[in-house]
């Protein structure tokens, strides 16, 4: 066999765990990991390198079609291959997918426009659960459910709820749901309005941990029900996860994605900072245990899998009007990768723990395992080149994000991201992106 490619003399993380070898690849896949020294085209050296798959970030919004001044294709994806992620699942809530041929026109208009592989996800809409079969059938990768309106998405009430997890599990499809309590935000809403709040801590009061558990509650018990297969977005807490958990025990396919906000975040940096801390649910750590207990939960496995919830806004956006006013939402593309890296280097994760809860567990939760999500032969050869004892300063002028800036800057990060191969092909070196626009759509799994 011929091969197009050889990652030569890396320390390789496959399913069987770590293994000094070379990864050939040919025609875009991973053909051969072994110590054999074979005649290759191309040889990247890797000595002194981990060699990780590429990362399959499954919660990403990048309004495009709608908002692309707040975040666009192009830029996004470019963000996502400078720091190793080479597929997203994306849902943009300003142009929402709800019917086949929105689908269908969404994969037209990004054809071109990705530099990583891509697939995307459908809103559940009241009034109609009629197109749920087609969507699912004609490729998407799952449904997005709100239990509250947010960001002009309407939310379903428990009845609706019920009737949507019943179709998705009907025709074998799953589901992500954002869980708040819409009676709970609501009163909250109208409450802090009448006191003429405009302060960031109406935040934590109008998104409180009681809607968000109140809401997990009852997706808990209608998953035990129905049978659906449903994740539950952006968990915040140990509370969050403790009942995705009974629920599991009970026999649901309910897992907790989570995000890096909840692990390196504080509550009380929006009573500071505003709407630049504005996202929901908000974060809920108050201390340095809080913040521990998270990370037991990744490193347990109680976390299923973590994603960005890219949503990124400007400074100029989040600082434009009142608390109200502004947008939810943070950059994350930029920083899920390295904040896991560095978590590895200090111990709080093992690099295997990286490889699962970034890349293994949510390509096999959403179909895209094993072409994604793995090194092993007949994968994509989709390659992050790390160098563990490599230190960045993240600033927000390096924020490759529409956003510009980041709620982490300047934290220095050690681990870097030394060059990223999508099917065999580069598409960074040295932490920048080289706008290759070779990503390809990933249907879902009915129609792949």
């Amino acid at each position: 066999m011929g091969f197009d490619l050889v990652v030569r003399g890396g320390t390789v993380f496959t399913d069987e765990g770590r293994v000094a070898a070379h990864v050939y690849v040919a025609e875009g896949r991973i053909a051969e990991i072994s110590t054999v020294r074979h005649p290759t085209a191309r040889v990247v050296e890797a000595d002194g390198l981990f060699v990780l798959p590429g990362m399959v970030d499954t919660h990403v919004h990048l309004m495009d079609p709608g908002s692309t001044e707040r975040e666009d294709f192009p830029t996004g994806t470019a963000a996502a291959a400078a720091r190793g992620v080479t597929s997203i699942i994306e849902h943009t809530h300003a142009h929402p997918v709800v019917s086949v041929e929105g689908l269908d026109e969404k994969v037209s208009y990004l054809a071109g426009r990705s530099n990583v592989d891509f697939g995307l996800a459908a809103h559940v809409w009241p009034g109609r659960a009629q197109d749920l079969a087609g969507l699912w059938r004609s490729g998407v990768t799952f449904f997005k459910i709100f239990t509250c309106t947010t960001h002009g998405i309407p939310g379903l009430n428990e009845h609706d709820l019920s009737r949507a997890f019943e179709a998705i599990a009907g025709f074998g499809g799953t589901c992500l749901v954002h869980c708040e309590d819409q009676a709970a935000t609501e009163k909250a809403k109208r409450r802090l309005l009448a006191q003429g709040r405009e302060d960031g801590g109406t935040v934590i009061e109008w998104r409180s941990r009681e809607a968000e558990r109140t809401a997990v509650s009852v997706v808990a018990e209608l998953a035990v029900r129905t049978g659906v297969r449903a994740t539950v977005a952006h968990a915040s807490s140990p509370e969050v996860v403790e009942i995705v958990t009974q629920a599991r025990e009970r026999g649901a396919d309910l897992v907790a994605e989570t995000c890096p906000q909840y692990l390196a975040l504080r509550e009380d940096e929006v009573l500071e900072l505003g709407a630049l801390r504005k996202f929901t649910p908000p974060a809920r750590a108050r201390s340095d245990e809080d913040e521990e207990a998270m990370w037991s939960l990744v490193r347990s496995g109680g976390v299923h899998h973590m994603a960005s919830d890219h949503a990124p806004s400007t400074m100029a956006q989040k600082r434009a009007g009142s608390i109200w006013e502004a947008p939810f939402g943070l950059p994350g593309l930029d920083t899920t990768m390295p904040i896991l890296l560095d978590a590895a280097s200090e111990g709080r994760l093992r690099y295997e723990d990286v490889v699962r809860v970034y890349a293994r567990a949510p390509a096999i939760r959403y179909g895209l395992y094993p072409r994604k999500g793995v090194c092993r032969p007949g994968a994509d050869a989709d390659l992050v080149l790390v160098d563990p004892a490599g230190t960045w300063q993240l600033t927000d002028r390096a924020v490759i994000s529409k956003a510009g800036w980041s709620p982490y800057s300047p934290r220095t990060f050690r681990g870097t991201v030394d060059r990223v191969f999508l099917r065999g092909e580069e598409v960074a070196i040295g932490g920048e992106p080289l706008r290759t626009a070779g990503g390809r759509f990933l249907p879902g799994p009915p129609s792949r």
